[in-house]
């Protein structure tokens, strides 16, 4: 399935409001937003996100759009995060998605975080090239809860 990359447009924004409040998809990311219905919280995000040195893409399929897929962070700490509808889980966009954004951003090195039960979400960044180099617990808004977290970083 091709997928596509392009600049995010105001358009995406309620589309990725809608994806980013399916109930299954915020417990498998865990680490959300505290509140994610909220919408003025979430449009001040994407505004302070998209004014800022983030690379920041949307992911089309077929010209709908299915995620977003960023870097973010400062230098030398700059992270991946991405962020693929439910309903095309599994069919790898997601690596695609990742794949075509770090051709787009060749600077390393990379990081990246998830659930250590995101068994998803972390096989998208082994096949991309991430390393798990360390464990970490965090609070997981999502899962209201303090739970294990994996990180990991790519070199090349």
């Amino acid at each position: 399935m091709p997928i596509a990359l392009r600049r995010v447009h105001d358009s995406d924004l309620p589309v990725f409001f809608r994806q980013t409040n399916d109930p299954e998809s915020l417990v498998m990311a865990a680490f959300t937003p505290k509140d994610p219905t909220d919408r003025d919280a979430f449009d001040a995000r994407w505004n302070s996100i998209r004014a800022s040195s983030a690379v920041v893409r949307t992911i089309l399929v077929d010209g709908d759009v299915v995620g977003s897929a960023a870097v973010y962070g400062e230098p030398g700490e700059r992270e991946v995060t991405y962020w693929v509808d439910r309903a095309y889980w599994g069919r790898g966009i997601a690596t695609a998605a990742l794949t075509a954004l770090l051709a787009e951003v060749p600077e390393r090195p990379l990081f990246a975080r998830a659930a250590a039960d995101n068994t998803g979400s972390l096989r998208v960044l082994v096949k991309c090239g991430f390393v798990p180099t360390a464990r970490a617990t965090g609070y997981a808004p999502a899962r209201g809860a303090e739970i294990e977290e994996i990180v990991l970083r790519l070199e090349s």
